[in-house]
């Protein structure tokens, strides 16, 4: 549902009038339109169903249903702001579209604008501006209406929510990344609920895939979203126990709530289940879509060019996924029925079968429990538990359904308990509460069963609560609970005794009341019989239930009254009948306080901003009511309530009520209202299961006894609880409006009674209460009948026979009165009394407005004395003794209008006495006399007044304007109108008008006099309904139903402020849904006695009847309908007859016009003559404007016409226009161009001059590239495209062609018209009969008829004779296909089929893809419009024919050949005559010019003799507009041909394009399949050859090789362990290119490498093919050996190497991988030491590893030689595993043959020649020394150094005390030993003596 919410305007104060203005939506061609309000400079709408959030001003809304067609990208709504009365365009203010392309991408999003510009026709700023509040625009789908019509919360709304509906899940696996584990072959495994899927194995930690999984479900909306959605990714090499890798889990709810109903490019984090705590196992990228049936796919977004792989993570909901259990304990059930035949309301028995146990069922998602079986009692029970899994993620489920079966197949009652209403995710207020999980109880749910006459089949999912039936069956009390313990294998269980005795502490009983006041029952049908309304509750008060004690549940019987008209009515005038009982229920008045409390808030707060509401309307300053209703409104908020042991509602709380309100007091007057989420609450809690389902959930059900075709029952009557805590303004009384049931099987349309109703409901001890709330006073009266028979002309009691004297009403039961006793404690009030059969419309004397009171005044004398009072001063006329005037009560409800006065008319004196003799003391004279005698005893006098005013009188008025889209019954084509108006007792009937589907009737029906009883205010706050009727008067009876419609009629109680209603649109039902619209108005006026009624002019009397008044009736004008009947297309009859002379019949406010037939429908499809012209009056509003009828009639023998389809054109706003001007250029019908519009083109020109000089090519290309390159260049991708001119480009449409917006769908000459049989609209899906090809043109004409008429539109119009033309058909590509073989794949192919002529061979397949590349091109001949849809299907390929049909799309090709827009073949962006990119179309530039000018009424253009330059549209061109120098590609066209094709693409018309259609299939309706781009073009034979095709073949891939030397290895990790405890590894390097692992390869060994270095000089040489356009590798290669044909995979080039550990006697061990992307390839370090897993790093940071490396694509570089890194996984973290020196070099295939080179050191052993590597010879045997050296040396290399120094430092320590004694010794005996007496040393020798 699309919802536009509206809520001023500001106009300009030189654009004002003072006219009243409103706001005309339009969408889709249904308009809307706002009230209409007084114009000012700031004009507001301040109306609004619900109050919600919008700045200063309340807003209105405007809502248009979506059915079906969701929202395109196309899609918009079109604002007018209008004068009201003024005709279109002088009355238009000013227009806007606004897009809803947004809306389309997000269904559940908001679009918000602030202000929207208003434009003229010109597209010119008017100055005046929309104001549309945040959301301007809202999109919901309508649920079920839910009670008290509040908002719908749901996440996820539909229109068919309990349908079911198909849907199409879509998962496209594409790479994975950084997965956990060494050497793996992942394999990812997609479970879709219950279908399970697996992509291909591939090898490494990074794998590709790119393959997509499809599964179709059928399921309810709701069962749809709770599907699960699993992803695993397992290792194929592993153990089954062993090979999870990592899960990925998600609900299909999840894709459907995201923008687009899509997940596009998502990276998945995988986690072990298990092992929840271990961190991210890898990464998944993925993208996931959901498609539904009537949707268009979503366009998924493009690769980002970057990996941002954080802000594209997806991480799961829980992890891990807890699974919560859901425990229902049924207890015992009470009131079951028991098997009896004299029990009408059980169901009869199965033939053969025996009722002997009653058991409870219960369905949850899928799954069915049952409770033991027991013996069938009146109060069975079963104390058992029963165990649903429940997912805690999501809490959205459909329901919990419970029944009890009575045997096998026999459902005795059947309930529903959602979990939506009994759980809370914790969002239904902002900032509230965290939610809660499913609980309910412990509650009685009540169960409901079938009438008695049928038997419920099998359980079916019901989804509108007591759906399956509206008989009482008994109820179950039930407890719901959530655990989040597994209950393992266990489905039921038994409840503890101790639970069962907890739970009877929640069972206390009290005794209630319920009252039941009849205000009348209407509409009834013709009933001979006696007829009475029961109330009953459950058991309580059903006179048919048997274990109820009888209770005063049913009204008085009386006879129907027919009213004169149609129906008839029960005659209960001002006495209402009232039914009262009691019932004994548990005790939930916790639950009642707080329903009654936040009832009374809502009521309050309605009532508060209804006076808003008028003090707006007034203008009045509402600013002091704005902040007393916020006042108010917190002041509900913060009531104290009574503490609850069960909760109201979690999330419902005071503090979020009080935060909403708080905030809006301080914001100043009326600037916030009420917070949308407030009324939601409020809702919410209105409406939650706990409060309404228990004991009180028990619909009332009001029936008509004694009339076995009727059984009346309201489902939805609410209920209050009148207690001491409620508010005082908590009215406890309901209302009832209308109840409908089936008069019979078969005919359900049928309303048996109208029932107005009030009940109120309470403790019995509180039934005092009662009177406070009732109207009248409440009588309790007892009645009997008195029976006579007339026998000799005398009536009497003699000669009954069979029957009593006084009984009942029916005469057979004896009721004497004196044995009727009041009941204790009552006595009787007075004497027994007739009561008089009262009649509201034959007894006129019971209808009086006034009662006349009468007292007689007595007075007594003794003969000739004087007068006085009388012993019995006051009588009445039979002289019983009253009481005086002054103490004349006045009833409630009644008031005096007149004091008392004397009588002085009749036979009385002057003073109003009369006078007679007393014959008898105390007895009234025999006679009375008007003269005074002496003898005269006594006198009286009567005193008159008191004119008591009684039940208030209305007046009806019903203006009946016209009914639209009326759908005829049976085989008739029209219908004989009439309209059947009720009104409480009341009916009236319109005129027949006789054959016709739209009428319009245009009279005013006049209920004068209508008596209602009460308040006239309560009239006001709840006025009767209006019942509106609509028959097919055709003969005689009763006529066939057609439609109905309830209407509320406007209330006015003082008609001195009247204000004249507005024609509105009421919607009709009929027996098979909408039934059409009534445009109509109504309104109640009140009859008071000043006459003020009287005095308002009745309605104009016109032919008999009341017409609509001027102010009513719609303003006419006298307007010109053109009608371009161009043909019909595609027509067929009813099988098997043919189609023989078919014509057109149109009709439109009450005129018609008939087409003469076409001759030959085979040979010319065309009307013979085009253009007509109708002249008649249309509503100046476009509101009222009728739609224009089409009906295609076919031509019999003796005149007989029948008709083969009809059509309705709804809005007529599109083809509104000006009238032309006389001596105008005629041109063809489309879109007029605006004026000045070569103005607009000499400035689009010079824009386009200034952006095309920069895109002028610098040099001349050497060569021109092909089609693709120009296909790449458009789709963005500049990478794939060869070199071209910049400016010769491509238009990829991401739509169909007739799906781009400016080119009018390709209906601009012409638009397309589908026929239906019946009403003229597709019901059910069925399919049109035929298509109408037409345009119309609504323009005003001048009344005065002197006045000449405007020149006529349709005048030069092509030749409508067929014509012979040659078709190609471009077919390039496919994609997003559906598979359809077991291996995940399709085998399509084209096939083209246009007439009888069919292309396309089944050979020409594409094997094993769902992207194909087709590149084909299709001619085919075809005549034209004989021969127009062009159907292009693809179908799977199987061997064994037939094929299975992929998709399928239509053109038509009449369309775009007679479209304004040139789109049958598009104009390219450069004019070559020569080459690859030629010129095809057959009329050059220049030609194509003059007939655009000729079909716009333009003078042809006139070129320059040296074509520079042309004068064309009365302005002059020049080729340096759009050319700053000489062309710079090849083949350039001459210069007069290049300024036309500039001009032409100036003009916006169709380029050269290609567009992508849609595939569509029949045997899944609804659903996408796929999508197809191509293009179409058409040459008629008549305009000469076409140009040369274009070459569309596919690109092949490219040769390469890709030459890999691996030179050497270190620090490679050492897995081996030597006889001396040495660790070596035998190293090896394996490598393959990805996708190729069959031709991996491997080196040599390198045994006992002991330090992790290795030495190779080994070459890989790798051919493969590769595309550079899809920068993938092209790997053909049958799958199995089985398989017919090649499957072709494309995957990224990526080269894998593995560093191994060979072993002798076992597997080899895995040390480390290297995986290179060609096309980004991490720079390589120039040396061992500064190699590490940094180069590595992705381009965008990961989640865990950071690091930046720059890369480089190996297809641009062709060489690369340096040091990589290995790595390896351990403790779940990468770590480096060793370094690899590489040299890689990328060849083309011819370079590699010129430079070949060999594998290995093979010859030839060449560029460059690999020499054999100097490995070490580690033998003991051999090189002892040497092995000793790399034992010690690179084992020790540290600890040797140290060993050494610490020698050497020994040796001096050692050294040191070896010579410290001696020269310690010396020195203390010679200290002077050694030096020199001068200062020098000696070295030893003593001085000679």
């Amino acid at each position: 549902m699309l919802r536009l919410v509206v809520t001023s305007a500001r106009i300009p104060a030189p654009q004002l009038t003072g006219a009243d203005v409103h706001v005309r939506a339009e969408f889709r061609g249904v308009p809307r339109s706002t009230r209409v309000v007084p114009g000012k400079s700031q004009t507001v709408w301040n109306e609004w169903p619900v109050p919600i959030l919008a700045g200063r001003y309340l807003v209105q809304t405007l809502v248009w249903p979506l059915g079906p067609r969701p929202l395109d990208t196309t899609s918009e709504v079109l604002l007018r702001l209008r004068q009201w009365g003024h005709p279109a365009p002088d009355g238009e203010l000013g227009a806007a579209a606004v897009a809803l392309g947004r809306l389309a991408a997000e269904p559940s999003s908001e679009l918000a604008l602030s202000a929207v510009p208003l434009l003229t026709h010109e597209r010119q700023p008017t100055g005046v501006s929309a104001f549309l509040p945040s959301p301007l625009l809202i999109v919901t789908v309508p649920r079920a209406r839910r009670p008290r019509d509040g908002p719908d919360r749901s996440t996820h709304p539909s229109p068919a929510a309990g349908k079911k509906q198909d849907f199409q899940v879509r998962v496209r696996i594409i790479e994975g990344r950084q997965l956990q584990g060494n050497d793996i072959r992942p394999v990812v495994k997609v479970l879709i609920g219950e279908h399970a899927f697996r992509t291909r194995i591939r090898s490494g930690n990074n794998p590709y895939y790119d393959e997509v999984f499809c599964q179709n479900l059928r399921r309810t909306l709701a069962r749809l979203l709770d599907e699960p959605i699993l992803i695993q990714v397992l290792n194929s090499k592993a153990m089954r126990a062993e090979s999870l890798i990592g899960v990925f889990k998600l609900d299909v709810g999840s894709v459907y709530s995201a923008p687009g109903r899509a997940l596009a490019w998502k990276w998945l984090s995988l986690h072990q289940p298990e092992h929840p705590n271990a961190g991210v196992r890898g990464y998944l990228r993925a993208s996931l879509w959901v498609l539904r049936a009537g949707e268009p796919a979503p366009e998924l977004e493009a690769l980002p060019p970057s990996e941002d792989v954080e802000g594209n993570l997806l991480q799961p909901v829980a992890l891990p996924g807890r699974v919560a259990t859901l425990q229902l304990r049924v207890y015992r059930a009470e009131d079951v029925p028991q098997e009896d035949s004299s029990r009408p309301h059980f169901p009869p028995m199965l033939p053969g079968s025996k009722r002997n146990s009653l058991s409870v069922e219960a369905t949850f998602a899928g799954r069915t429990l049952h409770t033991r079986a027991v013996l069938p009692t009146a109060n069975p029970e079963w104390n058992e538990v029963l165990f649903f899994p429940l997912r805690v993620s999501r809490v959205t489920l459909p329901g919990d359904t419970a029944g009890d079966r009575m045997g096998k197949g026999d459902v005795l009652g059947m309930a529903t308990l959602r979990l939506s209403q009994v759980s809370s995710a914790g969002t239904e207020l902002e900032g509230g509460g965290s939610g809660f999980l499913p609980c309910f109880g412990p509650s009685f749910l009540p169960l409901y069963g079938s009438v008695a006459t049928r038997l419920l089949p099998a359980w079916r999912p019901s989804t509108s609560g007591p759906a399956c039936g509206t008989t009482y069956r008994g109820r179950v009390l039930l407890e719901l609970s959530t655990s989040t313990e597994r209950p393992g294998e266990r489905e039921r269980d038994a409840v503890a005794p101790e639970d069962v005795a907890r739970l009877e502490r929640f069972l206390r009983r009290r005794t209630y009341g319920l009252c039941a006041v009849f205000a009348s029952a209407t509409m009834l049908p013709r009933w001979d019989e006696l007829l009475q309304v029961e109330v009953s509750v459950g058991h309580y008060g059903n006179r048919a239930e048997g274990s109820c004690r009888a209770a005063a549940s049913a009204t008085p019987h009386a006879r129907p009254v027919y009213d004169g008209n149609r129906y008839c009515y029960l005659p209960w005038f001002d006495t209402k009948p009232v039914v009262a009982f009691t019932s004994s229920w548990e005790d939930v008045s916790e639950r009642c306080e707080a329903l009654n409390a936040l009832q009374a808030l809502h009521d309050r707060l309605e009532h508060n901003l209804a006076s808003l509401r008028r003090l707006l309307d007034r203008d009045a300053d509402a600013d002091e009511a704005g902040k007393r209703l916020l006042r108010e409104l917190l002041e509900d908020c913060n009531i104290t309530w009574a503490p609850f042991t069960v909760p109201v509602h979690p999330s419902i709380t005071r503090a979020p009520l009080t935060n909403l309100i708080h905030p809006s007091i301080t914001q100043g007057p009326v600037a916030i209202l009420v917070h949308p989420s407030l009324t939601w609450a409020l809702f919410t809690v209105l409406v939650h299961p706990s409060i309404t389902r228990g004991p009180f959930t028990i619909p009332v059900h009001p029936s008509i006894t004694q009339a076995p075709f009727a059984n009346l029952v309201h489902p939805s009557i609410t209920w209050a609880l009148f207690t001491n805590l409620v508010h005082s303004r908590c009215h406890p009384l309901c209302h009832a409006d209308i109840a409908r049931v089936p008069r019979e099987q078969g005919e359900p349309e049928a309303v048996c009674a109208q029932l107005r109703v009030r009940l109120w409901l309470a403790l019995a001890a509180e039934g005092t209460e009662l009177a406070r709330h009732l109207e009248g006073a409440l009588q309790v009266h007892a009645e009997t009948y008195e029976n006579q028979l007339k026998l000799l002309g005398k009536w009497g009691t003699r000669g009954l026979v069979a029957r009593p004297v006084f009984s009942d009403v029916t005469g057979k039961v004896a009721l004497p009165r004196d044995k009727l006793r009041p009941p204790r404690g009552w006595r009787w009030d007075g004497e027994w009394r007739v009561e008089p059969q009262r009649r509201l419309l034959l007894d006129t004397e019971t209808n009086v407005a006034k009662v006349l009171e009468e007292v007689y005044e007595n007075q007594s004398r003794r003969p000739g004395g004087d007068w006085a009072p009388a012993a019995v001063p006051h009588t009445d006329a039979a002289g019983s003794p009253v009481p005086p005037k002054e103490q004349v009560p006045c009833p409630a409800g009644w008031q005096v209008t007149e004091g008392w006065h004397v009588e002085v008319t009749g036979a009385v004196d002057d003073a109003g006495w009369e006078y007679g003799v007393s014959v008898t003391v105390g007895r009234p004279p025999p006679a009375w006399h008007p003269a005074e005698k002496t003898y005269h005893t006594r006198r009286r006098r009567r005193w008159l007044g008191r004119h008591l005013a009684g039940p208030s009188y209305f007046q009806l008025r019903c203006y009946i304007f016209q009914a639209m889209d009326l759908a005829p019954r049976g085989a008739k084509d029209t219908a004989d109108a009439v309209a059947h108006v009720s009104f409480v007792h009341l009916s009236q009937s319109t005129r027949v008008l006789e054959g016709t589907l739209e009428p319009r009737w245009d009279q005013t029906l006049l209920f004068e006099r209508v008596l209602l009883h009460g308040d006239p205010q309560g009239a006001r706050a709840e006025p009767p309904p209006v019942v509106v009727e609509v028959f097919d008067q055709d003969g005689g009876g009763a006529g066939t139903f057609l439609g109905r419609g309830v209407c509320r009629p406007a209330v006015c109680l003082d008609v001195g402020r009247r204000r004249l209603p507005r024609l509105q649109r009421f919607p009709l039902g009929g027996p098979a849904g909408a039934a059409g619209e009534l445009l109509a108005a109504f309104e109640l006026l009140h009859d008071t006695e000043d006459g003020s009624l009287a005095q308002l002019q009745p309605p104009p009397w016109r032919a008999g009847t009341f017409s609509i008044p001027a102010g009513i009736r719609p303003a006419l004008r006298l307007v010109a309908l053109e009608v371009l009947a161009w043909g019909l297309r595609r027509l067929r009859g009813p099988p098997p007859l043919p189609v023989r002379a078919p014509s057109l019949l149109l009709e439109c406010g009450g005129h018609a016009l008939r087409t003469p037939p076409i001759a030959d429908l085979r040979a010319n499809p065309n009307f013979p003559v085009n253009a007509f012209l109708l002249t008649l009056h249309l509503p100046v509003e476009e509101d009222y404007v009728p739609p224009i009828k089409l009906r295609v009639l076919d031509t019999w023998d003796f005149g007989y016409r029948p008709e083969l389809g009809r059509a309705s054109v709804r809005s007529l706003r599109q083809y509104c226009c000006e009238p032309a001007a006389p001596g105008a250029p005629a041109a063809l019908p489309g879109p007029a161009a605006p004026q000045g519009w070569i103005a607009q083109l000499l400035a689009r020109i010079t824009a386009e001059m200034g952006a095309g000089h920069k895109e002028e090519e610098e040099e001349e290309e050497e060569e021109e590239g092909d089609w693709w390159s120009k296909f790449y260049a458009a789709t963005g991708d500049a990478a794939k495209r060869r070199r071209g001119p910049a400016r010769d480009a491509l238009t990829v449409y991401s739509s169909e062609l007739e799906a781009v917006p400016e080119f009018e769908g390709l209906q601009d000459f012409c638009q397309t018209f589908p026929l239906y049989r019946g009403a003229g609209t597709p019901e059910g899906g069925e399919d049109p009969v035929g298509e109408f090809k037409g345009l119309f043109r609504i323009y005003p004409l001048p009344e005065d008829p002197g006045v000449p008429r405007p020149p006529r539109h349709f005048q030069e119009l092509p030749p409508s004779e067929p014509q012979q033309c040659l078709v190609r058909l471009y077919v390039i590509r496919a994609f997003n296909l559906p598979p359809r073989d077991r291996n995940g794949l399709c085998d399509p192919y084209v096939r083209v089929s246009l007439g009888t002529k069919k292309a396309g061979d089944r050979d020409q397949y594409v094997p094993n893809t769902l992207e194909p590349v087709f590149g084909r091109l299709f001619e085919v001949t075809a005549t034209i419009p004989l021969e127009k849809d062009l159907q292009i299907s693809l179908f799977d390929y199987d061997l064994l024919p037939p094929d299975q049909e992929i998709g399928s799309t239509s053109i038509d090709l009449e369309n775009r050949l007679l479209s304004r827009y040139r789109a049958h073949c598009g104009l390219p962006q450069l004019y070559h005559v020569a080459g690859p990119r030629r010129w095809r179309d057959q009329l050059t530039p220049s030609r194509a010019l003059e007939r655009l000018a000729r079909a716009r009424g333009l003078p042809a253009p006139q070129f320059s003799a040296d074509g520079t330059a042309v004068i064309f549209g009365g302005a002059t061109f020049l080729l340096g507009h759009f050319e700053s120098g000489p062309p710079t590609y090849r083949h350039p066209g001459a210069p007069r041909e290049r300024l036309a094709l500039h001009l032409l693409h100036a003009c916006r018309l169709v380029p050269e394009h290609l567009e992508t259609r849609t595939l569509y299939s029949s045997t899944q309706p609804g659903l996408e399949q796929g999508k197809l781009q191509l293009w179409v073009d058409i040459f008629p034979a008549s305009l000469g050859p076409p140009g040369p095709p274009t070459d569309v073949t596919p690109r092949q891939p490219q040769s390469y090789e890709l030459r890999c030397v691996v030179w050497n290895t270190r620090d490679v990790d050492l897995q081996d362990t030597s006889l001396a405890g040495q660790r070596t590894s035998d190293i090896y390097v394996k490598g393959w290119l990805a996708g190729l692992e069959e031709q991996a390869q491997r080196t040599d060994v390198h045994y006992r490498s002991l330090q992790g270095d290795g030495s190779f000089n080994w070459r890989f040489v790798f051919p493969f093919n590769y595309l550079p356009a899809e920068q993938l590798c092209v790997l053909p290669r049958k799958e199995h050996f089985w398989s017919l044909d090649e499957t072709v995979h494309k995957v990224p080039p990526k080269l894998i190497l593995q560093v191994w550990d060979n072993d002798k006697f076992s597997a080899d061990d895995f040390l480390g991988v290297l995986e290179l992307e060609l096309l980004s390839l991490p720079q390589p370090a120039p040396r061992p030491g500064r190699c590490s897993l940094a180069q590595l790093g992705p381009p965008p940071r990961w989640p865990r590893w950071g690091g930046r490396a720059p890369r480089v694509s190996l297809f641009r570089q062709r060489r690369a030689r340096g040091w990589w890194p290995c790595s390896a996984q351990e403790g779940g973290k990468r770590r480096l595993a060793g370094k690899l020196e590489l040299s890689l070099e990328l060849l083309a295939a011819a370079e590699a043959a010129e430079r070949p080179a060999g594998k290995g050191r093979e010859e030839p052993n060449a560029f460059p020649r690999l020499a054999a590597p100097l490995r070490p010879d580690c033998s003991w045997l051999q090189a002892p020394l040497r092995t000793l050296r790399y034992a010690l040396r690179w084992r020790h290399r540290r600890a040797l150094p140290a060993a050494l120094a610490l020698a050497l430092l020994l040796a001096l320590l050692l050294a040191f005390v070896y010579a410290a004694p001696g020269y310690l010794a010396m020195k203390l005996v010679d200290p002077l030993q050694g030096w020199h007496p001068g200062g020098g040393a000696t070295r030893g020798r003593r001085p000679r003596r």
